[in-house]
């Protein structure tokens, strides 16, 4: 069976609410909940953009069960892979083993913070597999020494590590990203439900492990408010990933974003009460071929109503089916 899961939108939301939110997730009986890691929002009018870390730690220790997973992080400018390594392993004794560290090659919306020049996305590919080499070495204990062509660890060494690391997902957008995936990660991560991805995986060594994609809904008992959420919000989502990746600011996505229209965001995203619409959505990814699939509930204030929803009407229906 397909496992669902709840999204913590770090852009839309505050601390405190996120690991609120996803303590409701957990009574409301989802499966697995994603945690996003990001500097900025996509759009100013989403509002926010806590330390995502902070909020793991403090979800962790307020709930009991519920699988946790970055969704995802940069370990190549922001954070320094040793550094991933570490708090990834704390995490993972933090949460008793509920741990997925989720890995992607990032956005300029994060990473232009710490100055330079934004790399290429072949560059990028190769600062990540350097940098899951790191963690690796590092979460098998001992003092690790690394020269590679992009970074240098200098006697580094996990005082405190599980006894089982954390899985490794690697985010999948095209080929060479798939071939990555294929050869270092235990999970592939989606955002598009295309099913060559899964093939690309599978062809570099991935065939049987498990695959996570993310789909935003706007759920609303009222249709066109649900639409102009998603649109005030959410019209970023309807840009590719090649120009995602690179535009540096929110200001930049709301004027690559100037000509999208309510109905290009409909198109795009299940909006409004039509429980069918949602589920054909959610059913897009599995037939993809994708293992669990997190939901993103757009606008931080309709968390606690879609809850009640997705608890009552969204989950049983999709495990029925």
């Amino acid at each position: 069976m397909t496992l669902i899961g709840y999204t913590m939108m770090c852009e839309q939301a505050g601390p405190k609410q996120l690991v609120r939110d996803v303590v409701l997730a957990e009574e409301a009986g989802f499966d697995f909940a994603v945690i996003s890691d990001h500097y900025f929002p996509w759009l100013e009018a989403q509002g926010h953009s806590p330390y995502a870390w902070s909020v793991l730690g403090a979800a962790a220790q307020a709930t009991d069960h519920i699988p946790l997973m970055t969704y995802v992080t940069c370990p190549i400018r922001r954070y320094h892979p040793a550094v991933v390594a570490q708090k990834a392993a704390t995490m993972q004794l933090l949460s008793d083993g509920r741990f997925t560290l989720g890995l992607g090659a990032g956005e300029n919306l994060n990473e232009h913070i710490i100055g330079g020049n934004w790399p290429i996305a072949a560059v990028r590919h190769e600062m990540l597999e350097e940098a899951v080499e790191i963690i690796r070495a590092l979460w098998e204990g001992g003092t690790v020494t690394y020269r590679g062509k992009h970074f240098d660890v200098e006697a580094a060494k996990l005082w405190d590590r599980p006894d089982s690391p954390p899985p490794i997902g690697i985010a999948v957008s095209g080929p060479e990203s798939c071939r990555l995936a294929g050869r270092h990660a235990d999970v592939m991560i989606g955002v598009q439900p295309r099913a060559e991805l899964g093939d690309m995986f599978d062809a570099a060594g991935g065939e049987g492990k498990p695959r996570v994609g993310q789909i935003a809904l706007s759920y609303d008992t009222d249709e066109q408010v649900a639409v102009k959420r998603a649109m005030d919000q959410f019209r970023w989502f309807t840009g590719s990933w090649r120009v995602n990746a690179e535009l540096p600011l929110p200001a930049s996505f709301a004027d690559a974003s100037r000509t999208v229209r309510e109905e290009d965001v409909a198109a795009q995203m299940p909006c409004g009460p039509d429980l069918d619409k949602h589920i054909d959505g959610i059913r897009g990814f599995e037939a993809a071929g994708f293992t669990h699939i997190a939901l993103v509930q757009v606008g931080a204030d309709t968390q606690e109503q879609f809850m009640t929803w997705a608890a009552t009407e969204l989950l049983p229906a999709l495990r029925a089916r």
